[in-house]
């Protein structure tokens, strides 16, 4: 456990003289408490591989909230077959796409006030962004002309985001 300690100092202070972003913010425990979490409860199942845990707690101009958790066993995500999520970053892999759900998530619903955005094409182009998003699974439809990020996407697309940060 020392030894954790010191190197999370070290890396602490190794990314503030670069100026980059540490791991997360310090909550109860240190700076690896929701790894030190995962661990502890990986080993009570038995999973010797490991696994990967994301969580959020969002809050949205809209005022809308979302609370999400997800956690894989190393195994079962290496096990998996990866080309059927090709198409899910496929969707994201559009800055028109992503603008997009930037749009929806803070507020603009309507295939109108989306078309109102600027640089983000024809009416014909956005309406193509929004079915290839909605196929693969970063929205539905609510009604007639109106979108939303499901609320089991809200977190994951922006844990997306951030692995994708520079």
């Amino acid at each position: 456990m020392e030894l954790e300690q010191r190197v999370a100092d070290l890396e602490r202070r190794l990314s503030d003289l670069e100026g980059t972003q540490r791991p997360g913010p310090r909550i109860d425990g240190g700076d690896y408490w929701a790894l030190h979490g995962l661990k502890e409860q990986l080993s009570e199942a038995g999973a010797d591989d490991g696994g990967v845990l994301y969580t959020g707690s969002v809050g949205l101009s809209t005022g809308e909230e979302y609370s999400w958790q997800m956690t894989l066993l190393t195994e079962d995500l290496l096990d998996d077959d990866w080309t059927t999520t090709a198409e899910s970053f496929a969707a994201l892999g559009h800055p028109v796409r992503l603008r997009l759900l930037r749009e929806i998530l803070a507020g603009r619903r309507t295939a109108a006030e989306l078309a109102d955005l600027d640089e983000t094409g024809t009416t014909g182009q956005i309406y193509h962004h929004l079915r290839q998003l909605t196929g693969a699974g970063w929205l539905h439809t609510t009604g007639r002309g109106r979108y939303e990020v499901p609320p089991a996407r809200v977190v994951p697309l922006l844990v997306a985001l951030a692995t994708a940060r520079p």
